[in-house]
């Protein structure tokens, strides 16, 4: 190619790039939280979603919650819900090649669809101009654009004793080198790296063969439940399977068979429910509330059952009725079996300690301080998140839990 071609190709190519610019429509619908968000500290991942609804429940609960940097919705239009350079809540319990809590160094973008659906043509030029743009601007490779479904585990519970990768298999589609391609995206992860070190387990075969098989396997994985909600528990899918961390909410509500209805939270024997119940996921639930933190006496009768071979972890911190704290490894084996119902337990956490005249809360956890994933306990037993809290009017005695 001569000169003059490379010039012509390149003016060509900063044309298109700008008349795309233009043509993306996005509307300011800031949430009433994107005040109170800190600054992201470093910006390594953009991590796309699907809604699993559609528009009108998902837009206000995003909106609502400040679950996401950016909304599009099917006919292609973007709304903008928190600041690109904020923190969003939208990955919850996260990590990726060793790091957590993937909000504090990621955009979140919301699709509306279903992770197992095609979105929009729209959509997909959407999406493209708004990732390509979010490209230049923080120098993101291919490679570090993400779906939820790659980034999103879960705290051990009762079918996966070890925190295990396939909480979710929100975004799951935009793995597929098809969908990618689409969206201009060249490159992609090509296996877990967690999973490979170790640090999670693989509690979804499918879902991991649909993010890294060839393309050949992730269409083939993919087609498997194409265009089906497989919302129907059989002798091969369990509740666990299908409303993953909120199979024991209370806006999860169980059909069976002879038109008995059951909240989450009052379902007693989980090894009993019959094949063919539907499973029906409330819209209004919020979809990355992390899961670490459980309760014994709700999520389970003892330490074990609650956080399985994490019980007696450093990292899994109970918060007992009478306000005292202790971390699992602290226990003394007689102490396990006389833990209270009421007590609180967070995995994943560190106890970072009390809040004092001599010790704030920058000083227990730094820029975390204010973090939505990290928790305090106030001298009155509420737990409040840490995107809600002033700094300054934090009460002395009130107790820290931070993600690393």
């Amino acid at each position: 190619m001569n000169n003059r071609s490379s010039i012509l190709l390149v003016l060509a190519l900063t044309v298109s790039a700008a008349q795309s610019a233009v043509a993306l429509k996005i509307t300011s619908y800031y949430s009433p939280h994107e005040r109170e968000r800190p600054r992201r500290p470093a910006t390594r991942y953009i991590v796309l979603h699907t809604t699993e609804g559609p528009k009108a429940g998902s837009l206000n609960k995003i909106h609502a919650n400040g679950e996401a940097h950016y909304f599009v919705d099917r006919g292609g239009h973007v709304y903008r819900i928190i600041s690109r350079k904020k923190i969003a809540a939208h990955a919850g319990r996260s990590m990726w090649n060793g790091k957590s809590n993937i909000d504090a160094s990621s955009i979140g973008i919301e699709i509306v669809g279903y992770h197992n659906k095609a979105i929009t043509a729209s959509q997909y030029a959407a999406v493209k101009d708004l990732v390509y743009q979010l490209q230049r601007i923080y120098k993101i490779p291919d490679a570090r654009v993400l779906c939820h479904a790659m980034v999103a585990y879960g705290a051990p519970n009762r079918w996966h004793r070890k925190s295990h990768r396939g909480r979710k298999r929100c975004g799951m589609l935009f793995a597929r080198r098809s969908v990618r391609l689409k969206l201009g995206l060249d490159k992609q992860p090509t296996f877990d790296p967690d999973v490979k070190a170790g640090r999670l387990v693989n509690a979804d075969p499918y879902l991991a063969n649909v993010l890294y098989g060839s393309a050949r396997e992730q269409e083939t994985a993919a087609a498997r439940f194409a265009g089906t909600e497989a919302n129907v528990i059989s002798a091969s899918r369990c509740a666990w399977d299908i409303a993953r961390n909120k199979y024991n909410s209370p806006g999860t509500v169980y059909v069976f068979p002879g038109g008995k209805r059951l909240r989450g939270d009052q379902v007693k024997d989980w090894q009993k429910i019959p094949p063919g119940t539907k499973v029906q996921l409330g819209s209004g639930q919020r979809d990355n509330q992390l899961s670490g933190v459980k309760e014994i006496g709700v999520d389970g009768a003892s330490a074990r059952e609650v956080a399985g071979e994490e019980y007696s972890a450093k990292t899994t911190v109970y918060l007992f009725p009478n306000g005292k704290t202790k971390a699992g490894n602290a226990f003394k084996s007689s102490e396990w079996g006389s833990l209270q119902k009421g007590t609180k337990v967070f995995i994943g956490y560190t106890y970072g300690g009390k809040v004092s005249s001599k010790n704030s809360a920058f000083d227990i956890c730094g820029k975390r301080w204010n973090y939505p994933s990290t928790f305090y306990r106030l001298p009155d037993r509420r737990i409040v998140s840490g995107n809600h809290m002033d700094e300054g009017a934090i009460p002395a005695g009130t107790i820290v839990l931070f993600m690393k």
